[in-house]
């Protein structure tokens, strides 16, 4: 079936797997976490491997001798044409957008441009379960992570998440081959799915699907299209779980092939898991039955209920037993940046949810509160509406302390809302909160921005905001 309202994923030169690496020219454009990775991986196929880095981290000196020693060519700055001169293949990691310059070139001489989980599933035998949408990927590919754990599965859990697909891939003359997984359980986002062409996953999971990354898309089409392409290599064989909560998801899996199963916190489903009443309660396989009780699980918020029970819905694919996936459920620590509570001052609670990268992760945070809340937001903008915050901030927030690139687009979006403070630093924005909240209240660190402005990514910026509010006294 084809999509429905839904832009149609932009077309590239069809790729299959090289049965021959020795001699084969591959250049890897991007030295971050998943180009290294695909460049290791390439090395140890005995791939002729070049390198090219455009923006170079403070490590890229010794990185660079590193790779050279190993035979691989380094490419940086106004160097990298050089380096995309003469390739067979072209490894691009999720920062490089398909719209580079340098990137359109090489298309049109015909050359095939992959990403590194496409890479990697070119080798992967376990089964592949891939988890995409706006807000909640990490989470819900943890919990996945955890319950495989708790029920004796070899799981590997990574992808977009932190750790490379290309990690997990088996190689016997390594010194330190990949364990023998039974799973592979990857957070995929919307940069890494453009550059697909078999990645095939057994379980593909849409969560959700709301305006982000308007500042690398260039329209929500674009973007609904990249996330939807998670499906176009499934078969018969293989699930499509999504969120039948989200109008936008369920017109996206239209296009899908699979069989299909269901997450809901308002209705029942013909096949997943659902809310009824204070009831969690699962339909598998023509069985219906209860799982847990909704207020038996630490969540805080209906967005993290609905990413448990995605959680759920792919165990009970996996064969875990239901004691199982409510004992892993229920000793899941909280997750660094997402809702961390970071500690207790003058009887008012700060919270670190940095992972709160766009407008509709800001709007969910705010509704797992009852609290008086401070809201501290703001960094770089990437095309969000901030008025849609108004309502909440209006109803649940006490005052806003903004930082970052994005003040002025915040300000004016949320005029005569409520009291607006600019912040000039992150210990300037965290001490107005302070000094603004009472006994009893919150401040929660969400931003609905890229941190790109500030700092280095969502991880640094959620450690320095618990540095400076674990020195405060």
């Amino acid at each position: 079936m084809e999509p429905c309202g839904v832009m149609e994923a932009v077309k590239v030169t069809p790729v299959f797997p090289i049965t021959s690496w020795q001699g084969k020219r591959v250049t890897v454009f991007g030295l971050g976490r998943s180009g290294r990775a695909a460049a290791d991986l390439l090395l140890d196929l005995g791939a002729l491997v070049t390198i090219v880095e455009e923006q170079p981290s403070q490590d890229f000196e010794s990185t660079s001798k590193s790779y050279g020693l190993r035979g691989a060519q380094v490419f940086r700055g106004d160097q990298v044409a050089e380096g995309l001169r003469d390739l067979d293949l072209l490894v691009v990691s999720p920062g490089v957008s398909k719209d580079h310059l340098l990137v359109q070139e090489i298309g049109q001489r015909g050359i095939p441009i992959i990403g590194e989980i496409e890479l990697a599933g070119w080798f992967l035998q376990a089964p592949i379960i891939a988890v995409t949408g706006t807000n909640g990927k990490s989470t819900t590919v943890r919990l996945i992570g955890s319950i495989l754990q708790q029920s004796g599965k070899r799981a590997f859990v990574g992808g977009n998440l932190g750790i490379p697909l290309c990690e997990a891939v088996p190689r016997p003359t390594h010194p330190s081959p990949a364990p023998d997984y039974e799973y592979i359980v990857a957070e995929v986002s919307s940069f890494q799915l453009e550059t697909i062409h078999r990645f095939k996953p057994w379980i593909a999971a849409l969560l959700n699907v709301t305006p982000d990354h308007l500042d690398r898309h260039p329209t929500q089409e674009e973007y609904r299209a990249a996330k939807q392409r998670i499906f176009e290599n499934q078969t018969s064989q293989d699930w499509a779980l999504i969120n039948v909560d989200d109008p936008v998801v369920k017109t996206m899996a239209l296009s899908a092939r699979s069989g299909l199963c269901e997450f809901s916190l308002i209705q029942k489903v013909k096949q997943g898991v659902y809310l009824e009443g204070a009831d969690i309660r699962a339909r598998m396989h023509g069985k219906e039955f209860s799982i847990v009780r909704r207020d038996a699980l630490p969540m805080r918020g209906d967005h993290n209920v609905a990413n448990a029970m995605a959680a759920m819905s792919v165990s009970l694919l996996c064969g875990c037993s239901v004691e199982d996936m409510v004992l892993a459920l229920q000793s899941t620590p909280t997750f660094e940046h997402a809702l961390e509570v970071v500690r207790e001052w003058q009887g008012i609670t700060f919270v670190n949810d940095s992972k709160g990268t766009n407008v509709d992760a800001t709007l969910k945070a705010l509704h797992s509160f009852e609290e008086p809340l401070v809201l501290i937001l703001g960094g770089k903008d990437k095309g969000g509406d901030f008025s849609q915050l108004a309502d909440t901030i209006k109803r649940q927030v006490k005052g806003v302390v903004v930082i970052g690139e994005a003040t002025q687009k915040i300000i004016q979006a949320l005029d005569q809302i409520k009291p607006v403070a600019l912040a000039a630093s992150l210990e300037d924005a965290v001490s107005q909160a302070a000094a603004f909240a009472s006994k009893g209240d919150v401040v929660l660190f969400s931003p609905a921005c890229a941190s790109f402005d500030m700092f280095r990514n969502y991880h640094h910026r959620g450690l320095e905001f618990k540095r400076v509010v674990g020195e405060l006294q």
